[in-house]
């Protein structure tokens, strides 16, 4: 069965009305059950993650800082978030949740978390509702260890994944490609190994054959050990700050593709939800469902071609 990671921490409370759609996340894990993508066994808890772990791509003050309440108002602003000691648990599982997914992609090939892809967390601050980043530091771990020799991050959120370019501007063994909408947050980009910028408005064709443009090269040159892919749903042309025009067909297609692409070359590939935005919980969530119907479907044609 296809590694599944959830965790009821995944969702802590925020003030009434906030932006965050924070109860996507056990929304996600109950559609993938109750619309039979799923079952409950397939899915893997995380333990919180440590200190040691988190600060091994961040600046340990910040780390601390955020552990302890201490930081400041400012930088609570920028992220967006209100600290409280549920958001810190919520954070360091999260994180650890990309981490295990990683593992699980390893050793069977695929797997898919069900949060992760806080790409706008820099070294040492957070930005745009992310705290710490768990790609980075899943990347960070894994290549430190010498479990993996190179990583490929495939980051298709609508926004620049700013704070994963900035981590690994200097580290060959982490290749960081962002293809997201130009005129969107953040308004400075730092450079990623890759970025592909697209205008407002662009639909499904022209996204697809975008992709298609870069990705298979892009596998072909990297070599990578391990692929993170950032699926996030933003894109859509229903999301609140995206600005793009993709269905629900063209997430999954684009999600189906990224993955077949990946597995056809024999790279294992971790899954993460990314960004989405919408006021109705339950259509984002089955925004989000894209990413883990398409690795299912994937698992499955592997399955029946080894069977065959």
């Amino acid at each position: 069965m296809l590694p599944l990671v959830y965790s009821h921490d995944y969702v802590t409370p925020l003030p009434d009305g906030h932006r965050f759609p924070m109860p996507k996340f056990g929304i996600l894990r109950d559609l993938l059950i109750g619309r039979g993508i799923a079952t409950p066994d397939q899915f893997h808890c995380p333990s919180i993650g440590s200190f040691e772990l988190i600060a091994s791509a961040h600046d340990p003050a910040y780390v601390r800082s955020f552990f302890e309440g201490s930081i400041g108002c400012d930088d609570v602003r920028r992220i967006g978030l209100p600290w409280s000691e549920g958001l810190v648990t919520r954070t360091r599982t999260a994180v650890a949740g990309t981490l295990l997914t990683c593992e699980l992609a390893l050793e069977h090939g695929l797997a898919c978390n069900t949060a992760g892809g806080t790409h706008h967390a820099h070294r040492d601050f957070g930005s745009g509702f992310c705290i710490f980043n768990d790609i980075a530091i899943a990347a960070q771990m894994l290549a430190d260890r010498g479990s993996v020799g190179h990583v490929l991050i495939i980051d298709l959120d609508v926004h620049h994944g700013d704070g994963t370019a900035t981590i690994f501007a200097d580290d060959p063994r982490v290749f960081t490609f962002s293809m997201h909408c130009e005129k969107n947050f953040p308004a400075k980009k730092p450079p990623s190994d890759l970025d592909v910028a697209l205008a407002k408005g662009v639909g499904d064709d022209e996204y697809t054959d975008t992709l298609a443009q870069h990705l298979p090269r892009l596998l072909e040159q990297a070599e990578p050990d391990l692929v993170i892919y950032d699926a996030g749903v933003d894109v859509h042309r229903d999301d609140r700050l995206g600005h793009l025009e993709l269905t629900d067909d063209g997430l999954y297609e684009r999600d189906h593709y990224v993955i077949h692409q990946c597995r056809s070359h024999g790279i294992p590939t971790a899954c993460v939800i990314g960004g989405g935005y919408d006021a109705d919980h339950t259509r984002l969530a089955w925004r989000h469902a894209a990413v883990h119907r398409a690795a299912t479907d994937v698992w499955m044609s592997q399955l029946s071609s080894v069977g065959g």
